[in-house]
């Protein structure tokens, strides 16, 4: 059992400063409440138990249902709807249209509002947005569906990403990242054969509606669940007892990234802030250029497997290796990343070079070569497993509610232009080959590895600088730790405050 400590006394100035920033409970619940190591490794087991099977069922769903359009290509939408040239292509970047107009409401609502009861509300929506795909008798309906697909997705990523903030320490965020993550992976490998049986399946329902119909009706049955058990905070997880409340806030104090409290005060001066932080623009920028590769290559998957020789059922199953392909990286990299000191960005450099390599074999190999190429495109696959490392950076590295906040919707505003930009490169009259699109996804990548380096380097150069100022710093928390978690203070007012590699 934890044992209670001596309650902190400091000078008068520190403890009033305290008073003036408490919201959820005392100081003395925040740092006092010290947990044994055996206690903390239950609690932590039971926080894993808890959070990471019920994120990464709703990332699952998030996931096949955004693939679930690319799916239905090969169900016969097109013919159905009449789509025609690059309507379909537009169908498909639409959606990050969507996604990229409630970015920037996200970033507000996301602090202001309860956050666990926002992110089921926005799944229940986005479920019934897609079963309203169903309905769709045009082009301009489908397009406005998917418009509206994207509104509603826009909040789960850069919501869970910090509620992996609020409850995990900096050490411990890129492997519970990647874990709800490998949500992602499943819906690639067993997207494939669900959307394969309901193709199969005896139905007056054309198949294409009945996947969209049946994938939304899950998501949103699954909302309400969300609802009730998905916590806003440590300080309100209904899962924990009082003291076992109080050891999770603890714990992560010295994440020093200010995540104690439920909701927030937007801060204008952390949005400025973080329009002139040099991460923010490598992140930003790094998260362009692979989406734009990703953008296409995800969208056109089915159709470009089909290209290779491959009935339309068979397409849908050979997804499957690159779901596969997706787990093993994920595996590889998290374990490095949290294993070896200062490896996230080295780690997310190898998923992008594997990545590089199989957009390679897709471009220079003939027909012929199929098998290979389809190893190609699974290890195409793999970068999209830098995701949940690119969260855990954030995460760790942005302090400052407002500004993580910001930062996190400017990764996606950029993952959904990348998205959006990408498709346009694959013309309809070059399908199924898709010369261009290949080209600018492998520049894409290519740009990926270089944004990333310059994020090493300004992390390194910038600790170095900051030791040299003010000397190297203790990973303890102490009271001092406890004033500058609850006044909300950014990474760059933060003397203490080093960054993770």
């Amino acid at each position: 059992m934890g044992t209670a400590q001596e309650p902190y006394k400091g000078d008068e100035k520190t403890a009033d400063t305290i008073d003036e920033t408490v919201q959820d409970a005392s100081v003395g619940e925040y740092s006092d409440y010290q947990a044994s190591p055996e206690v903390e490794r239950r609690l932590l087991w039971k926080l894993d138990l808890f959070m990471i099977p019920t994120m990464g069922i709703c990332y699952m769903l998030q996931y096949m249902d955004k693939l679930a359009l690319s799916q239905a290509t090969l169900l016969n939408i097109r013919s159905d709807l009449h789509l025609v040239g690059q309507e379909y292509t537009w169908c498909s970047a639409v959606f990050y249209f969507g996604y990229l107009a409630w970015s920037g409401p996200t970033s507000y609502l996301i602090i202001r509002l309860p956050l666990g009861k926002y992110l089921a509300v926005s799944v229940f929506l986005w479920g019934g947005i897609l079963m309203c795909h169903a309905a769709c008798q045009n082009y301009a309906g489908l397009v406005t569906a998917r418009f509206f697909l994207g509104v509603g997705e826009a909040a789960v990523a850069p919501g869970f990403g910090l509620i992996t903030g609020m409850f995990y320490k900096r050490e411990e965020q890129p492997a519970r990242q990647a874990a709800w993550f490998i949500g992602n992976c499943v819906a690639n490998i067993i997207g494939g054969i669900v959307a394969w049986g309901i193709g199969n399946s005896a139905s007056a329902i054309q198949s294409w509606r009945l996947l969209f119909l049946v994938l939304g009706g899950i998501t949103s049955g699954y909302a309400i669940i969300l609802f009730f058990i998905l916590p806003d905070s440590p300080a309100k997880a209904s899962f924990l007892t009082e003291s076992e409340r109080r050891i999770a806030v603890q714990r992560t104090l010295k994440n020093k990234t200010g995540t104690t409290q439920v909701t927030e005060e937007f801060k204008w001066s952390q949005v400025a802030a973080a329009a002139k932080d040099p991460q923010a623009w490598c992140l930003v920028l790094y998260t362009f250029c692979v989406n734009l590769a990703n953008g296409g290559l995800t969208s056109f998957s089915a159709i470009i497997i089909a290209g290779f020789g491959y009935s339309n059922f068979e397409s849908l199953l050979l997804q499957m290796p690159m779901g596969l392909s997706q787990l093993v990286f994920l595996l590889i990299t998290a374990a490095i990343a949290t294993y070896i000191p200062s490896s996230r960005i080295m780690a997310m450099i190898l998923n992008v070079v594997v990545a590089v390599i199989g957009v390679v074999l897709i471009y220079t190999l003939d027909d012929l070569h199929k098998i290979v190429k389809l190893v190609g495109l699974a290890f195409v696959a793999a970068f999209a497993a830098n995701i949940p490392l690119c969260l855990s950076i954030v995460t760790s590295n942005v302090a400052g509610s407002t500004k993580r906040s910001t930062i996190s919707v400017a990764i996606f505003a950029a993952y959904c232009v990348g998205n959006i930009v990408g498709p346009q490169f694959f013309y309809a009259s070059q399908e199924p080959v898709y010369l261009s699109g290949i080209q600018a996804s492998l520049c894409g990548l290519t740009l990926g590895v270089f944004f990333l380096g310059c994020l090493f380097a300004y992390y390194a150069w910038e600790n170095r600088r900051r030791n040299r100022q003010n000397g190297i710093v203790s990973e303890d928390s102490d009271a001092q730790d406890v004033v500058e978690e609850m006044q909300n203070r950014t990474d760059q007012e933060i003397l203490t405050f080093r960054y993770t590699l």
